[in-house]
């Protein structure tokens, strides 16, 4: 078994799959609840972007999905999401972020 990150935007898709096959769970309820709210961008979108983000040097698969979900358009957003991990970004990696997240908005 191995894992693997995905984005908001197929936590969404494959909560509403499965909320029209069966019921649902109340935590699973509200994860779909939350993820429709949250995600705008769709499944192909999120992968595009995870895929350019994975692209950049010290960007994990963990750290583009996180961007992917949460979208940051300005630099304090993406040190955020880098601020538990063990790298120091680089201002220019941080404009080349939000560049590409840019286009998805």
């Amino acid at each position: 078994m191995s894992e693997q990150y995905i984005s908001l935007a197929e936590v969404r898709d494959f909560l509403t799959e499965a909320n029209e096959k069966r019921e649902l769970l109340t935590t699973q309820k509200a994860a779909m609840e939350h993820a429709r709210t949250v995600s705008t961008i769709s499944v192909e979108q999120a992968r595009q972007l995870i895929a350019e983000v994975s692209e950049i040097k010290d960007v994990s698969a963990f750290t583009a999905c996180k961007i992917a979900d949460l979208l940051p358009q300005y630099p304090e957003d993406v040190r955020a999401i880098f601020s538990k991990e063990r790298v120091t970004i680089e201002p220019a990696v941080i404009d080349q972020i939000i560049e590409i997240v840019s286009k998805y908005i």
